[in-house]
């Protein structure tokens, strides 16, 4: 019986993903001082190596292509689940990663097999050497990202009617279109602010009672109302891998009763690699703005 549940195909899934473990926890006290950051090589090294792990035990099963490939997604979905268990993800995060743990898993499998029927050891043993070597540099460096993202929306309204909206704005009733909204990522419902002057507080509040804290840090009446997050909501969904540190509204009259409204928000990442992480930010911060831009054009182009 055990010999059967520690065959050399169970094996392909049970080391990899028990490795990963391992080394994610030895990740995890290198970047202990860096806020909690995943890096690069979680994402990326990881998923490699347990690609070329899952490999070496399917070495002799005669594996085509497809199947291949259907074993690595099995592992890269074990490997999911783990980390919803052990690293309290959720459901959102986990739906962003797992094209990228899925790509270098199925990745790593191939890269594997081509390893393992050359039978070159030296090739084998320096491939991994470097592996190791990017993954103990990538743990000691320090990560910091930061990016914004702008939009813009032409308001049919006087730039005075279009302030009052911009500075607070009343509930937004209907759903979120953008798809992230619509399986459960949470989106803003509501702006407050206790004062039109500047220091004034505000607040931003989302679908599931989020708030973010906000204070008035530029206050130019009917054109620029800038707000620094002073605080924000910490959990397994988005928040806590990216921080929004500033936001901010330009109004623009167009000298026709039109305001053209931009919309800036600045915000930092803990997540690496940047160039897939950094897509799915700016898409989830464009969409954020475009729902409280469009509902503000709304409320303003109403008679």
């Amino acid at each position: 019986m055990i010999n059967k549940i520690f065959s050399a195909a169970n094996n392909g899934f049970i080391v990899p993903n028990g490795i990963a473990i391992i080394i994610i926890g030895i990740t995890k006290y290198f970047t202990s001082f860096n806020n909690g950051t995943l890096i690069f090589s979680e994402f990326v090294i990881i998923p490699f190596l347990m690609g070329i792990i899952s490999s070496w035990y399917w070495r002799n099963e005669g594996l085509s292509s497809k199947k291949l490939i259907l074993q690595s997604i099995v592992n890269c979905l074990i490997a999911i689940c783990l980390s919803m268990i052990f690293l309290k993800e959720g459901f959102i995060c986990l739906l962003i990663v797992s094209p990228l743990l899925i790509t270098f898993i199925v990745t790593g499998a191939f890269a594997g097999r081509a390893m393992f029927k050359r039978n070159n050891q030296e090739l084998n043993v320096s491939i991994i050497a470097l592996l190791l070597v990017v993954f103990v540099i990538d743990s000691t460096s320090e990560h910091h990202y930061q990016n914004m993202v702008a939009d813009t929306v032409v308001i049919n309204a006087p730039v005075n009617k279009v302030w009052k909206n911009v500075v607070a704005y009343k509930r937004i009733k209907v759903p979120g279109k953008f798809w992230l909204f619509r399986v459960g990522m949470p989106s803003p419902v509501e702006s407050t602010a206790e004062g039109y002057y500047l220091g004034a507080k505000r607040k931003c509040v989302f679908s599931n009672g989020y708030v973010f804290d906000e204070k008035i840090v530029t206050y130019e009446e009917n054109k620029n109302l800038t707000f620094d997050i002073t605080d924000q909501p910490r959990d397994p969904e988005i928040m806590g891998h990216i921080d929004i540190l500033r936001g901010q509204f330009l109004l623009k009259d167009n000298g026709d009763n039109t305001t053209t409204l931009i919309g800036n928000s600045w915000y930092k990442l803990y997540v690496f690699p940047t160039w897939y992480y950094d897509i799915w930010a700016k898409s989830i911060t464009r969409n954020v703005h475009l729902r409280v831009m469009e509902h503000i054009k709304q409320l303003s182009e109403n008679k």
